[in-house]
């Protein structure tokens, strides 16, 4: 005699729609971060008065330059963020990557504008959270 639980056929469709939502969160964060940074980029190289500067940074590098990489890695976090919307493989992998680079790309101009850097630092955090705690079986 066994006996059969009415929700087990559910607690699959149930995870599988758990992944599925972590999947699209990655992604519009990934896509948001991506905008903001390339919004980022562009205010630093279009106007370098707007970000106060350190004089005596570790990690010091022309605001115009850090524009142009915020820039670089903002397109290509959005680019990468399309990936996502369809669930592949390559794009989670690289989400992962690009997080982490805008991650550190913040970390190191932190000193330049410190609160948005601090709050892209967390928005990465929980992109690379999302993307990490999906299993592949379950999408």
């Amino acid at each position: 005699m066994t006996a059969t639980h009415p929700t087990h056929g559910t607690s699959r469709t149930r995870h599988g729609t758990a992944a599925a939502g972590l999947m699209i969160f990655a992604a519009v964060m990934l896509m948001l971060a991506g905008i903001l940074g390339i919004m980022r980029g562009i205010s630093a190289i279009a106007e370098d008065q707007v970000f106060v500067t350190t004089p005596n940074y570790v990690f010091a590098f022309d605001t115009t330059g850090w524009g142009w990489i915020h820039l670089a890695l903002g397109v290509v976090a959005v680019l990468i963020s399309l990936g996502l919307f369809q669930a592949s493989t390559w794009a989670r992998v690289l989400g992962v990557g690009i997080a982490g680079l805008v991650l550190i790309a913040n970390f190191l101009s932190l000193p330049s504008y410190p609160v948005w850097s601090v709050v892209m630092i967390a928005m990465s955090a929980f992109i690379i959270w999302a993307l990490c705690t999906v299993k592949r079986g379950d999408m």
